[in-house]
């Protein structure tokens, strides 16, 4: 088991890195959007390379960080029913989702992307439109993601059997603080009572 985690945190390791260095790439977009919309509108031109190099590293953003979301347990999850059950069951119900859904998607995936990949490299695949980028590299985007994704499945999986032999963390929780979407819901709740607050005022006014 101490060899297994070891593994994990490896793994963990390793997805951080890459989360972390995909924020400057989050950056990048938006200088990269931000000029684009400037050359549009003030110029009245635009580049299709620079265009494709922004959905490029949007993809990149969203591909590559999908083992450190998990990894931070920030996947949406729909837990209503197994919030309610004792954490042990909730862990066999990670260990279930992780083996029969998690994994097999991902390694579905991932090995049928790689060909598509490869077609694409071999012939330096071009854009269609015109000034644009060659297509491989945003291919490639799609196995090395989901492969990411794959070892933070397995890195998820290790770590819940070692919370089973309680030799492991809980692999579910969340870091300290409020998740993304308790964040979303009380911005949602703020804003409504802004409208509501300012609606009064005006109807206060009216009167």
């Amino acid at each position: 088991m101490k060899a297994l985690l070891a593994l994990s945190r490896a793994i963990d390791a390793l997805n951080v890195r890459v989360g972390k260095a995909v924020t400057w790439v989050t950056l990048l977009v938006v200088l990269v959007s931000a000029g684009n919309a400037v050359v549009r509108k003030v110029f009245g031109t635009s580049s299709n390379a620079w265009l494709e190099l922004q959905w490029y590293m949007f993809g990149a953003m969203f591909l590559l960080t999908a083992g450190y979301t998990l990894l931070k347990n920030e996947h949406v999850r729909v837990d209503i029913l197994s919030s309610q059950l004792s954490k042990r069951t909730q862990i066999y119900i990670e260990i279930f989702g992780v083996l029969f859904f998690l994994l097999p998607m991902a390694i579905l995936i991932m090995y049928l992307s790689w060909p598509m990949f490869m077609d694409s490299y071999i012939s330096n695949e071009q854009s269609s439109n015109s000034g644009g980028l060659v297509r491989w590299p945003v291919k490639l985007l799609i196995p090395v993601g989901f492969a990411l994704l794959v070892l933070a499945g397995i890195s998820r999986l290790i770590k819940c059997v070692g919370y089973l032999c309680g030799q492991a963390p809980d692999p579910l929780a969340r870091a300290e603080g409020k998740s993304a979407e308790e964040q979303l819901a009380d911005e949602i709740a703020r804003e409504a009572q802004d409208r509501e607050a300012a609606a009064l005022q005006q109807q206060n006014k009216g009167q």
